[in-house]
């Protein structure tokens, strides 16, 4: 089987710019030319963007990333969704007004968010030329791009793929995988968070935020091809987190409930996903190689890179950064005070706090430099530094 290294891009919202960072690092240990190291690219939510856009231009692997770090540090929220007065105000109004009709079975209001996300459908028709990831595949500089989402009607986890013409579609429980050509609204629907924005329609369905239902996602790349998977996680160490809580014995506020739901929508099934690799991998390593193969057992390189201090305790430094309007939103929901950064973390699309994420992600990965140089299989290179 021909080697091929898959890059997993998990979601998050704003702590998405850990990944850039990352990537950043990466691009720095790879010659300047070098095309993307990544045959197989999987993204989900925020990370879905950020997949995109390496695959777009896999032709220049450090340009991509250039592309990236340059959106994300000088990133607004409202270029993400309205922060206007107006469109604040009248959007909450009707989402409430929505869920009291909803419970008296009227549906006037079916298409309202908390918040109006019409700005990222502009930026991504303006920046995302969807139709250079065939070029890249055409190129042989990859294999597959896969965007998941997760459908409300038929409550499947959806993997929508562009690829090599080998890949064959697979369908498991309550997870399908759909060859198709990858467009802005594949990335709208896999961004979309549940409540804050808009599902989005593809074909005949709604769909919403590719973390939800979303039990295997390591499973997307294997199906794609990949026998080496790089994971770029947002979620530090357990025993990390642990040293950091305070006050567990308070009533949660709405947005640390907000916030603890969004912890398990992001991240607990990819944690659950690695144990699962990890146990099948020590089941390979004690069988022998004809049972295991007979079994279709394989082992998976897997290398997990993740944030060395809790984003949600950087998220605290950096509240001030919301418009007026959004500040007011998250006061009324409880996300003034420490208890809501978990909820903050993940909305605060502001540069200061994706350039403190990207430095981390940055040091992170440059800590692990051999680490990842071994994993790439590359040999150690490293010129001037890609502008900050």
């Amino acid at each position: 089987m021909k080697k091929r290294v898959g890059l997993i891009l998990t979601g998050g919202g704003a702590r998405a710019a850990y990944q850039v960072g990352v990537l950043k690092a990466i691009a720095e240990l790879l010659p300047r030319n070098a095309h993307n190291p990544f045959q197989v690219i999987c993204g989900t939510s925020a990370g879905a963007l950020n997949a995109a856009t390496i695959a777009v231009n896999a032709r220049n692997f450090r340009k991509g990333v250039r592309y990236l770090n340059n959106i994300w540090k000088n990133f607004h929220a409202n270029q993400v969704y309205r922060t206007d007065l107006a469109g604040v105000s009248i959007n909450t109004m009707l989402w409430v007004t929505g869920i009291f009709l909803s419970g008296l079975g009227i549906n006037k209001f079916k298409n309202v968010s908390l918040l109006d996300n019409s700005p990222l459908v502009e930026l991504l028709e303006e920046v995302m030329p969807c139709e250079k990831i065939q070029e890249s595949i055409d190129a042989g500089l990859l294999h597959a791009l896969s965007i998941t989402a997760s459908g409300y009607g038929s409550g499947q986890s959806v993997t929508f793929y562009q690829g090599v013409s080998e890949i064959v579609p697979w369908r498991r429980a309550r997870r399908v995988g759909i060859p198709t050509k990858i467009q802005t609204k594949h990335l709208l629907a896999s961004s979309a968070l549940p409540f804050f924005f808009p599902a989005t329609q593809i074909n005949r369905e709604y769909f919403g935020d590719g973390s939800m239902r979303q039990i295997a996602p390591i499973s997307s790349a294997l199906h794609l091809g990949a026998t080496r998977l790089l994971i770029i996680s947002v979620k530090a160490d357990e025993t990390m987190e642990q040293l950091n809580r305070s006050d567990i014995g308070d009533y949660p506020s709405l947005a640390q409930i907000a916030g603890h739901a969004m912890n398990g929508l992001f991240l607990d099934s990819m944690e659950v996903d690695l144990e699962r690799v990890q146990r099948i991998n020590n089941l390979v390593a004690m069988m022998p190689e004809e049972m295991s193969k007979r079994a279709d057992f394989k082992q998976v390189d897997v290398l997990v890179i993740k944030p060395s201090q809790p984003i949600e305790k950087i998220a605290e430094r950096y509240v001030a950064e919301f418009p007026w309007t959004i500040r007011v939103l998250l006061r009324l929901i409880g996300a003034a005070h420490h208890s809501g950064a978990t909820l903050v973390s993940y909305l605060l699309s502001e540069g200061s706090f994706c350039r403190a994420l990207i430095d981390l992600g940055y040091q992170d990965a440059m800590a692990r430099r051999d680490e990842v140089l071994h994993f790439l299989d590359v040999q150690p290179h490293r010129d001037e530094e890609m502008p900050q």
